[in-house]
């Protein structure tokens, strides 16, 4: 009988050869997941038994056992603490990557997407590809140094890092702020709360499609970045907030610039809105889409607009104040459905509101020093270091070895443009932390994604993960 294979089956016309017992047990073994991954062409196939004794590929990169971590690594396998039932033939199932190198994981975030068609049964971020070690890093820098480090931590919200750290700080220390530093310091993060989410509402239509939000959004941040070089010397990572008040104080004229802000935000958000609120795409594209209950919320972690689209009524101005934000009149946005469409539209309340406080913040900006006048922790002032040598040796003193602050620990949070914003520090009363941790609120909201995505459509991914407005820097830390 000719040995000639079959081009429709590929099996040899050997009726004799029986597969050796050995190689049937590897079969039965691995050939199940092999099936699933195997890639074909009519014409090319191979007997099981063949497939066990000849695919050295197949061998290499799927053998009978191996570590369930390396299963991982491969991405063979996902796996993750979000328990669905699971009833479905695996072999109907496709391991999926999106990202880190994907323009729209808002940084290098990893998803790894188990899908059934077209349908997400599982999803596991992995995160790790921007680690920075900044926590590590604040623990070699002097107190005075330590806002140049976290302020590039949420790099969208480089105010509220550099404000939180600096009043645990003030804590340990015991200092009084000045009421004008404090003016100033709300004045700044609620700049910088309607920045970011104006970058939000760019880079979340872009990815829905709206193509437009992307101009409008940018043209319109592009006011307040201005105000922030006007004030800070730089467009982000500013290092302006700092232990005992702020680094400099606001430049003469800067009413006028905030009440251009005032006029120019307002404008855009209403062009925004025109074009979204009601626009049918935007809502079939939004509306029911990631929905997190607020079960699911407070299970995982989340917090600011993400937790307030679903219901819950927590931000941290309102329930823990600080820096005299209590003095201000504002309202917090609430949504009912927890989905995307929901946390867009607390955050474009979020931006009204904080222009409200903006507003209010220029009305009633008082007289005063923007520094604490405590001389252990604030340097002199820049004339007096030409006229004084005592003044010289001060500032060259605490630039070089910084201020010792008394041994203690604490935890002090801030609402960030992303929610509570935590720095949690430790000092045994030297010159530098002795332990500095940082809890992001974006970390807990990539760790809900699986909550988010569980059971949707390949086509949502991109949707929820843009409306959840994480940041990668206030990931890997």
């Amino acid at each position: 009988m000719s040995d000639t294979p079959n081009l429709v089956t590929g099996d040899l016309e050997t009726p004799s050869i029986e597969p050796p017992a050995e190689v049937a047990d590897v079969d039965a073994a691995a050939g199940r997941r092999r099936r699933a991954l195997d890639l074909w062409m009519s014409g090319t196939e191979e007997s099981a038994w063949l497939q066990g004794a000849t695919a050295e590929g197949a061998q290499e990169l799927l053998p009978a056992a191996e570590d369930p971590a390396l299963a991982v690594q491969r991405g063979t396998v996902v796996t993750d603490d979000f328990v669905v039932e699971d009833t479905t033939d695996e072999d109907q199932r496709q391991i999926m990557n999106m990202g880190p190198q994907h323009p729209s994981t808002h940084g290098v975030l990893r998803l790894q997407l188990e899908v059934e068609g077209e349908t997400i049964r599982r999803v596991k971020p992995i995160i790790g590809y921007l680690h920075t070690g900044m926590e590590k890093t604040g623990e070699t820098l002097t107190w005075l140094q330590g806002p140049t480090n976290v302020t590039r931590m949420d790099y969208l919200s480089p105010l509220h890092n550099e404000l939180a750290f600096s009043l645990a700080v003030e804590q340990l220390l015991d200092v009084a702020i000045p009421p004008r530093a404090d003016a100033i310091r709300v004045l700044m993060t609620e700049l910088n709360r309607v920045a970011s989410h104006l970058l939000f509402l760019a880079t979340f239509g872009l990815d829905i499609g709206a193509l437009s939000m992307m101009i409008y959004g940018w043209r319109d941040r592009e006011a307040v970045l201005g105000f922030f070089e006007k004030v800070t010397g730089l467009r982000m990572n500013h290092n302006y907030i700092r232990p005992g008040g702020v680094a400099a104080d606001l430049p003469d004229g800067w009413e006028d610039d905030v009440e251009e802000i005032l006029t120019i935000v307002p404008q855009g958000l209403a062009e925004y809105e025109e074009l979204l609120n009601d626009n049918p795409i935007f809502i079939d594209r939004t509306q029911g889409v990631g929905v997190i209950t607020p079960a699911e919320c407070q299970a995982y972690g989340v917090t600011g607009p993400n937790a307030r689209a679903s219901g819950i009524d927590w931000d941290l101005r309102k329930v823990f104040p600080y820096s005299g934000v209590e003095r201000y009149r504002f309202s917090v946005p609430l949504g009912r459905h927890g989905d995307t469409y929901d946390r867009y539209l607390v955050r474009v309340g979020e931006v009204k509101e904080s222009l409200g406080i903006v507003r209010q913040v220029m009305e009633t900006m008082p007289a005063g020093d923007y520094r604490s006048e405590d001389r252990k922790v604030t340097p002199p002032p820049r004339k007096r270091i030409d006229e004084s040598m005592e003044a010289l040796i001060h500032h060259f003193k605490i630039f070089t070895e910084g201020f010792k602050v008394p041994a203690g620990e604490v935890y002090q949070a801030v609402e960030s443009a992303r929610g509570e914003l935590g720095v949690y520090i430790v000092s045994n009363g030297g010159a530098k932390p002795w332990r500095l941790h940082v809890r992001g609120p974006s970390f807990a909201h990539v760790q809900a994604l699986p909550a988010m995505m569980t059971d949707s459509l390949v086509a949502d991914v991109v949707a929820t993960l843009a409306s959840s407005d994480p940041v990668l820097g206030d990931v890997d830390r």
